[in-house]
């Protein structure tokens, strides 16, 4: 039996009340007390004796059910498959079937509660299925039943070999009593397995905001490949009860694409079905910041966790990774010390030759017969000036000077020829 076969029968006996064969139906069963796991469980060789090939001959083995103590004992089925190979089975990628030899009438079905593969069987009266029937086995007594086994056409072909456990979902069979039998798959792989991890590339700013980079690779190994498409939910989370107002985007066809998410969990692009080994590392560039409602008001290590799955069919995940990074708020631009406060600022005049010499900008007072004057703003900053300037100034007052120089050689003649 394998490490995760006997990892799942161990799971029942502390939580069967919670734990039901069935993820479409909820049973209600009160744990068999400990003094009654009891049973054993047999089964005998498959025949015809061989592999299984997709789509082709089943075998069928008897199923014996043994209660070695003096007091009757409630059997309910369970009969666990354990693939190898990296892709979850639907339904009908198993024949099952089973038919009584020495027990009452009997009906099976197939559960996959948790993404697990589960073969049931229970007695064929009205409702058996439902009220989570189960079958008496009596004191010193044994049941028996025909299964029938085989690979549906559509079994993976990143699937291997798997083993049958024989068990049971009400914790009656005794710990080690549980059988189980390897059936071999044709023809034979090398079974790999789907492998995802994050690469922190860069953490800082970046601009005006405080960005993570992250590399989210894949890589499948072993032989055959995925028969669906591969879908990746991506959820971000932080210690407390802050918002974070998260925002997160992939590198998509060249460009930086929004990732749309609720409750701050995100469906990330598909990888199309036929993935396998020989396509080697699939990258995916993330980038992830906090938006301007974020109640984060410091740096906080943030948690990014991926999870893998079909994207039809089975697509209980079966695949994960995580990463911590740092991740800090927006910082908000404060004006640089020194700038006047209210003074205005100039409108840029779009120039295709901006001057590469400063220039310091200075008011100027003209006195000019326009009434109406036009300022523009050079792209340098500095201001360009029509009209009076400067210059226009200094001519002026020459002029006046003059004059005034003038009357005062005229009133001195008169002064003379008066006196005179």
């Amino acid at each position: 039996m394998s490490v995760r076969t006997a990892a799942a029968i161990a799971v029942v006996a502390g939580v069967v009340t919670t734990l039901l064969p069935l993820s479409a139906t909820a049973v209600s069963a009160a744990p068999v007390a400990d003094d009654q796991a009891v049973l054993r469980t047999e089964m005998g060789a498959p025949v015809p004796s061989g592999s299984l090939t997709r789509g082709g001959a089943t075998e069928t083995f008897d199923l014996t059910v043994k209660n070695p103590t003096g007091k009757t004992v409630q059997y309910k089925p369970w009969m666990l498959v354990d693939r190898t190979g990296p892709s979850r089975l639907q339904k009908d990628d198993v024949v099952f079937k089973v038919d009584a030899v020495d027990a009452p009438a009997t009906k099976s079905s197939v559960g996959q509660q948790d993404g697990g593969w589960q073969g049931l069987f229970y007695p064929a009266t009205a409702g058996g299925k439902e009220s989570g029937a189960g079958f008496d086995i009596p004191a010193n007594g044994t049941m028996t039943w025909k299964v029938t086994i085989g690979l549906g056409a559509h079994y993976p072909t990143n699937d291997g070999d798997f083993t049958l456990t024989a068990t049971s979902w009400n914790n009656s069979v005794a710990p080690g009593g549980a059988d189980s039998h390897l059936f071999k798959v044709a023809p034979q792989i090398k079974a790999g397995e789907l492998k995802t991890w994050f690469k922190q590339v860069s953490s800082g700013k970046d601009g005006q905001e405080q960005r993570a980079y992250l590399d989210l690779n894949y890589r499948a190994t072993g032989e055959g490949t995925f028969d669906t498409a591969l879908a990746t939910t991506l959820s971000l989370s932080h210690p407390g009860e802050q918002k974070a107002d998260f925002r997160l985007q992939a590198l998509i066809d060249g460009r930086w694409q929004d990732l749309e998410g609720t409750y701050d969990r995100y469906e990330l692009p598909r990888i199309p079905k036929g993935f396998g080994a020989s396509d080697g590392v699939r990258t995916l560039p993330l980038r992830v910041s906090l938006g301007k409602n974020t109640g984060l008001t410091k740096k906080t290590v943030i948690t990014m966790e991926a999870e893998v799955s079909h994207a039809e069919g089975n697509t209980y995940p079966f695949e994960n990774s995580s990463v911590q990074f740092p991740l800090a708020p927006i910082v908000e631009t404060v004006p640089p010390s020194g700038t006047p406060s209210g003074s205005p600022s100039p409108a840029p005049t779009p120039s295709t030759t901006p001057s590469t010499t400063p220039v310091v900008q200075r008011a100027v007072a003209t006195t000019t017969g326009n009434a109406n004057p036009t300022t523009t703003a050079a792209s340098t900053g500095s201001l360009a000036h029509t009209g009076a300037d400067s210059g226009t100034g200094l001519y002026a007052g020459l002029a006046a000077a003059l004059v005034a120089l003038g009357a005062a050689a005229a009133w001195l003649g008169r002064r003379r020829r008066t006196a005179a």
